[in-house]
C-alpha cells in the first residue's frame, strides 16, 4: 500500500518566502523518504496561519487548525519540524502541540485517539543548544497524544555556541545529519508500513 507524508514546519518566521532552515531539514526528509516510495505531499507552515490558542479541535470562527488537522491525520506520517529557542522547542511548536490534547477526547470506540496507527519524526534545528531537550518534549507530546515514534525518529542541527550560522547557510550537509536523515526516513516508512497493514487493536 502506498504510504505518504505531510510536514509542519513550526519556525517562527510567518512570511512564507523567508527562508527557513527548518524548510531545508524538511526538505532533505522528503528527499530521502522519496527513496522510500513515500511521498510528502504538502509542507505547511504554521505561522502563516491563523492557529488559534486553545486544546480543542475547533477554536471557532477563523480558526485554522481544523483543516491542518485534518491534512494531518489523512497522512502515515507527520514530520514535525521546528526550531530552538532558548534551548527548547519553539513557541509555534507548542502551540500545536496544545491543540493536539484534544486527542485524549476524541477517541473511538476502541479507545483509540485519532493519530493511532499514525507515525511521527521529528526535524529539529538551532543555533546552539537544546535539540535533544526539545526532541525529548516533542515526543513526549506526541506521545501523549497518540503518535507513534519510530527508531532513530529525530534528525537534528545546531551550530557552535554564540555561532551566527544556520542551517540554511550551510556549503553542504554534514555526513552525520545526510546519514540520519535517511535512517529516520527508512524506519518510519517501515514502520508506518506496518501500522497500515495492522492497526493497533485499542
Amino acid at each position: 500500500m502506498p504510504l505518504n507524508a505531510i510536514a509542519i514546519n513550526c519556525t517562527l518566521k510567518a512570511d512564507a518566502s523567508e527562508a527557513s532552515s527548518t524548510d531545508v531539514m524538511i526538505g532533505l526528509l522528503k528527499t530521502a523518504f522519496a527513496e522510500c516510495d513515500v511521498e510528502l505531499t504538502e509542507t505547511i507552515r504554521i505561522a502563516a496561519h491563523d492557529v488559534k490558542p486553545g486544546v480543542s479541535s475547533d477554536e471557532g470562527d477563523g480558526d485554522a487548525w481544523p483543516a491542518i488537522r485534518s491534512k494531518i491525520l489523512a497522512a502515515d506520517i507527520l514530520v514535525f519540524g521546528g526550531p530552538v529557542w532558548m534551548g527548547q522547542l519553539g513557541s509555534v511548536a507548542k502551540r500545536v502541540l496544545e491543540r493536539m490534547d484534544a486527542f485524549l477526547g476524541e477517541t473511538d470506540d476502541q479507545g483509540r485517539m485519532p493519530s493511532y496507527s499514525k507515525v511521527a519524526v521529528a526535524a529539529i534545528v538551532g543555533n546552539e543548544d537544546g535539540a535533544h531537550f526539545s526532541t525529548a518534549q516533542l515526543f513526549q507530546s506526541l506521545n501523549d497524544t497518540g503518535w507513534t515514534i519510530p527508531a532513530v525518529g529525530a534528525v537534528y542541527w545546531v551550530g557552535e555556541a554564540y555561532g551566527s550560522i544556520d542551517f540554511k547557510d550551510l556549503d553542504e550537509t554534514p555526513k552525520t545529519v545526510a546519514k540520519t536523515v535517511k535512517m529516520v526516513a527508512g524506519n518510519a516508512a517501515h514502520l508506518a508500513g506496518l501500522l497500515k497493514k495492522a492497526p493497533y487493536p485499542g
